[in-house]
């Protein structure tokens, strides 16, 4: 009885999002697109009138050389800049406020990111808080915390994944209790983002992998929750068709610039639906796995996928089947459960074809209650998923997913 009261909450406080959604409108990042043009950004820079600014990069792409010329083009355009490339691959609230405080003393007016979703999550919060300074990191968790305007941001993706770079959210770790969170506010949509395909050319084939399988979940989770819009739906089965078709691809051949590009995209089009549609279970315990044991995201979210499109059943069957026929698995006048079991398949394919393991290994037994309750704590009744789960399904579920 106490079960079914809670469900019938956790509905309505979807309903009530889900009616307040369509009134929020999202910022539209301006999009510089194609091979080379990380260095078109200067000029943009220059004709923003900005001075100054920090650029937080992964520290492979910055020793790499890919960056040479636009380091270049911003000291030809006299607009200063300041290096931070020791952002963690989940950063912490201690790793992103040592980013800003070298913000701070540089006087830096805009932040620059170029890497994976870490670098970009960084700046969104480092942002925050140089607008914010009475705020801490902890204050900021939920939505729509960060009351004054942040600086311009410009982000460069490296990675086909996270679709940060055109969402509301960023990802922090607490070091103190292991716990990851995400910090959401309207604000923190870039202003500019450059998708440069030349820049994910170098990104080792497990990387492609895991980034490529979490730009799936990204889009998968906002096609077939309850918040979906005719705006959400679109970039989601694009961005699902897209990453079928080309990430094992670009898994094997990683110089491929063509489906590194098709890559770049989906992954932008699954942000963009996941952003305003939310996802799901996938990431709830994602996120709980990662906090605790800093297993990757992408990983993480690659492993999960399938296993909780299982879980959902029957209750997603009519949105995977849709998602199905879009991607060419299959055609309309087939059963509905039958489509949507070989998208699942599919997707199981995909992991083994790309050597991303069945389970994770690192969970232990004694860690599941803590782990159930972190991810049902962002799960319920925040993501408007097909079917509601339960603490102790839960439970059951990470018993299933450990590494026997």
């Amino acid at each position: 009885m106490i079960w079914t009261i809670k469900k019938a909450y956790y509905r309505s406080a979807q309903a009530i999002l889900r009616t307040g959604i369509k009134f929020v409108k999202f910022k539209e990042p301006q999009l510089i697109l194609g091979a080379g043009t990380i260095n078109k950004l200067p000029d943009v820079i220059k004709d923003k009138q900005i001075s100054k600014v920090m650029i937080i990069v992964s520290k492979t792409i910055n020793k790499s050389g890919l960056l040479d010329e636009f380091y270049t083009k911003l000291s030809e355009n006299n607009i200063q800049y300041e290096v931070y490339d020791s952002v963690k691959p989940n950063p912490t609230i201690d790793n992103i406020e040592e980013c800003l405080n070298v913000y701070k003393q540089k006087n830096c007016v805009a932040i620059v990111t170029i890497g994976g979703g870490s670098p970009i999550d960084c700046a969104k919060v480092v942002a925050a808080r140089a607008a914010n300074n009475n705020l801490k990191i902890q204050d900021l968790r939920g939505f729509q915390k960060v009351k004054n305007p942040i600086p311009p941001i410009f982000a460069v993706p490296t990675t086909a994944g996270s679709g940060s770079e055109v969402t509301v959210a960023a990802v922090v770790t607490d070091s103190e209790t292991h716990e990851k969170y995400a910090i959401s506010d309207l604000k923190f949509i870039p202003d500019y983002v450059v998708l440069d395909p030349e820049l994910t050319v170098g990104v080792p084939p497990s990387l492609t992998a895991s980034t490529g399988m979490d730009a799936l979940t990204h889009a998968i989770e906002a096609y077939i929750g309850k918040n979906g819009t005719a705006f959400t739906d679109d970039k989601a089965r694009n961005a699902t068709k897209m990453i079928i078709d080309n990430l094992e691809n670009v898994y094997k051949d990683g110089k491929d610039v063509e489906k590194r590009n098709a890559m770049l995209l989906a992954s932008n089009y699954a942000g963009a639906a996941f952003t305003r549609a939310y996802v799901g279970y996938v990431h709830a315990i994602a996120h709980s796995i990662g906090g605790l044991y800093g297993v990757a995201h992408g990983l993480a979210n690659a492993i999960i996928l399938p296993k909780v499109l299982e879980f959902y059943g029957e209750s997603a069957y009519d949105k995977l089947s849709e998602l199905a026929i879009y991607a060419n698995l299959g055609t309309k006048d087939q059963d509905k459960k039958d489509l949507a079991i070989k998208l699942i398949e599919k997707i199981k394919l995909m992991n083994k074809n790309m050597n991303i393991p069945q389970g994770i290994k690192e969970i232990k037994e004694e860690d599941i209650p803590l782990i159930a309750k972190r991810a049902m704590k962002e799960g319920n009744p925040g993501y408007p998923v097909p079917k509601i789960m339960s603490i102790r399904e839960c439970e059951e579920f990470l018993r299933n997913l450990k590494i026997k």
